[in-house]
């Protein structure tokens, strides 16, 4: 699957993923009524305007990006019925031939992530049959409980040729107190990213591993020094647009091929009609208005990536 990500990105030009994380108040009046006439102000109705939603999104950008990232809360939040929408999002998105990372962010002993693996890359034994529940390309993966917590997913990834994202150095402000702590002489992030590079031989693809790393566009520097510690490590970047991240931040994230590295903007994309500079999209608009997000951001990275080169 690393390899079809590879030539995704090629061919689209765009390392950009598109984080499919829908909230009720990003969502368009319009969509949120027509899902209430049906369903009523129910866990039905919220999953019915989050389904609807997506579907409208996906469809304005599906033509320019090579990967989505559904983060699986957002759909929890409205208990089985958030749950049936994001596999109806999932199915649809690949439907499209986009490839989904499902942003689950699991890790627990080994039992449990073996569950948690062939929940979301593997397939579930029923009887006689194999069934995939959700199937998802890759999975974001917490690496807390060490390789207990890794392996399952790994043995699944070889399987069924798929990948995953290990958390090493998180976006948000006070990923620090833990992720910062000295050990050794070294952040706790650079020994995480040790263990990427050592679980990630296991797993290869063409150029990079299937083991990939999750490594925040708020910290260029430590983006910077993690791309050298993991070069054969593809790297999901989050962090871009709301959260502050921009292309020139970015450039040290990929390598000198232009690869190793796919940058995620969830809100600042799939609401990007309630950002001023789209706001002449208007609600019923929010499609377009989240293509031309996504053109800017490619827009973005590219003119970074050039001028690096240059």
């Amino acid at each position: 699957m690393i390899n079809q990500l590879c030539e995704k990105i090629k061919k689209t030009g765009a390392p950009v993923v598109v984080g499919l994380d829908p909230m009720l108040d990003y969502i368009p009046a319009h969509i949120k009524k027509q899902a209430f006439s049906l369903a009523g102000e129910t866990l039905e109705g919220a999953a019915e305007a989050i389904w609807q939603y997506n579907k409208g999104i996906v469809d304005a950008v599906y033509d320019l990006i090579p990967a989505v990232k559904p983060q699986i809360a957002m759909y929890e939040q409205f208990g089985v019925p958030g749950l049936a929408a994001f596999q109806k999002t999932v199915s649809y998105c690949k439907s499209k031939g986009l490839i989904v990372i499902g942003d689950v962010k699991r890790g627990d002993i080994g039992s449990t992530s073996a569950a948690y693996a062939t929940a979301h890359l593997g397939k579930a034994t029923v009887g006689g049959l194999k069934i995939a529940p959700f199937e998802e390309d890759f999975a974001t993966v917490n690496p807390y409980l060490g390789t207990d917590g890794i392996k399952p997913f790994i043995d699944v990834c070889r399987e069924e040729k798929k990948g995953i994202f290990i958390l090493v150095k998180t976006s948000n402000p006070s990923s620090g107190e833990f992720q910062d702590r000295m050990i050794d002489g070294q952040p706790l992030y650079v020994h995480v990213a040790e263990k990427v590079v050592q679980w990630g031989q296991e797993l290869m693809g063409d150029s990079y591993s299937y083991v990939g790393a999750v490594v925040g566009a708020t910290y260029p520097e430590v983006g910077k020094a993690l791309r050298r510690i993991m070069p054969k490590t593809f790297i999901l970047v989050p962090g871009y647009g709301a959260q502050g991240g921009k292309g020139a931040d970015l450039v040290h994230y990929f390598n000198e091929d232009g690869l190793g590295a796919i940058v995620n903007s969830s809100r600042g994309i799939i609401a990007a009609y309630k950002n001023e500079a789209y706001a002449a999209y208007g609600e019923e608009g929010y499609g377009d208005a989240s293509r031309q997000a996504v053109k800017d951001m490619i827009r973005d990275i590219a003119g970074a990536l050039e001028r690096t080169v240059r």
